[in-house]
């Protein structure tokens, strides 16, 4: 999963929320340097990627992508997967993505000092462009995908995840119907814990 659903996935608490945000950039015991709600967060996120990375359904497209993305297909599903979250983010969340897009963002603004350097960087324009709506379209998942070529230098074609996007889309819809609410269910059993998450780093 991507940014969207990371978020999404946090619940209400808002240092969770930046916590799973910036979890990519946060490696080993280095959680351990921010505030408690903040490491709640980073450490659902290592577990939100494990739970989708080893999940069959995600896997099986992940191996349906070799053809097109070779070794970067895992990436391409994780944008796919949050572009379905957010054409259908009203089913799932109750509310416009819009709204809970500006509701982050005034959040990311509010934990400035909390971001990790290379969040700090880009947040300004992740802010401005509005890229937790861009997922909802087409353009948009071609966009982040040419951010990510620029930037990371990830050897892919974004215009063929949309073609891939549009040949399997009723395959990327099923897949999506069963696997997110299981991913969901185990995130709301880790958030109801009285305890921080625990997990080897």
């Amino acid at each position: 999963m991507n940014y969207l659903a990371h978020i999404y996935l946090s619940g209400k608490d808002k240092q969770v929320q930046i916590g799973n945000f910036v979890g990519d950039a946060v490696k080993g015991n280095a959680y351990r340097n921010y505030p408690p709600g903040i490491q709640k967060g980073i450490l659902l996120h290592r577990q939100i990627d494990a739970f989708s990375d080893t999940h069959p359904l995600v896997r099986e497209m992940v191996a349906l992508g070799r053809a097109y993305f070779g070794r970067y297909s895992a990436v391409v599903t994780d944008i796919l997967l949050d572009h379905i979250l957010a054409r259908d983010f009203k089913i799932y969340a109750h509310q416009s993505l819009k709204g809970f897009a500006w509701a982050f963002y005034w959040n990311l603004i509010l934990n400035y000092r909390n971001l990790p350097a290379r969040f700090q960087s880009f947040m300004w324009h992740f802010i401005l462009t509005s890229r937790l709506e861009r997922y909802a379209t087409p353009g948009g998942i071609c966009r982040s995908l040419s951010i990510m070529v620029d930037y990371r230098g990830i050897e892919i074609n974004p215009g063929k995840a949309v073609d891939f996007l549009w040949i399997h889309d009723r395959k990327w819809r099923e897949v999506f119907e069963i696997f997110f609410p299981e991913l969901q269910a185990m995130c709301q059993r880790e958030l109801v814990r009285d305890t921080t998450i625990t997990l080897s780093s």
